[in-house]
């Protein structure tokens, strides 16, 4: 699971990223990416909403699948970023192995590795 330190916190990070970043869409997900432009580490949130899955098990499998993607690859990206993983209802039939293969291309093209 990706620390605490990595996250994203509170709704004023989430509203600036949403507001300010750049959205890129791929399969399961959309990436929405706002350059800090400092040389801290990078953030990252996942939103999975309702609307993808009424059942939490669900979506928290989903968040979870994201989150150990980046986990595994923190140290092959750059910092100074916040990042926010935006679910779309195709991640329900896919499964976590899926999900977690689709990230590292999604970041690739982001732009977002060393």
């Amino acid at each position: 699971m990706l620390a605490r330190f990595y996250t994203l916190k509170g709704e004023v990070s989430f509203k600036r990223v949403q507001k300010e970043g750049r959205l890129r869409s791929f399969d399961s997900f959309g990436l929405s990416v706002y350059e800090r432009g400092d040389a801290e580490h990078s953030n990252f949130g996942f939103v999975v909403s309702t609307k993808i899955s009424k059942e939490s098990a669900s979506r928290h499998r989903i968040a979870r699948a994201l989150s150990e993607a980046i986990r595994l690859m923190l140290m092959e990206i750059k910092p100074g970023y916040d990042v926010v993983f935006l679910a779309k209802p195709v991640c329900l039939k896919k499964s976590t192995e899926e999900l977690m293969r689709e990230v590292h291309p999604a970041m690739e093209k982001a732009k977002l590795l060393k």
